[in-house]
């Protein structure tokens, strides 16, 4: 895992998602955008939220410090990379 200070650009809205490890089956996801501080060509990760964190509500420009999960898988012969968004704190300025 790796913490990060970013920028939230921007939060999908959340939406249940059928799980296994979880009792009733299901659980909330969200997506959300954030990117590194610094110019305009910083680097940004499209992470997903899940459980609690997902209901949490980011505005766009909140500065967050972020704990990420960094995980691939190989689906069909081709690799995919996720990016689990596990702890979000908001920065106060």
């Amino acid at each position: 895992m790796e913490a990060k200070i970013l920028k939230v650009v921007r939060q999908g809205e959340a939406f249940s998602v059928q799980s296994a490890k979880q009792e009733s089956g299901s659980i909330q996801k969200c997506n959300i955008v954030l990117k590194e501080l610094g110019g305009k060509f910083e680097n940004e990760y499209v992470c997903a939220m899940l459980g609690n964190l997902a209901t949490c509500r980011f505005c766009e420009g909140d500065v967050v410090v972020a704990t990420l999960r960094f995980s691939t898988h190989e689906y069909q012969g081709q690799t995919f990379q996720e990016i689990l968004a596990t702890d979000l704190i908001k920065v106060k300025r």
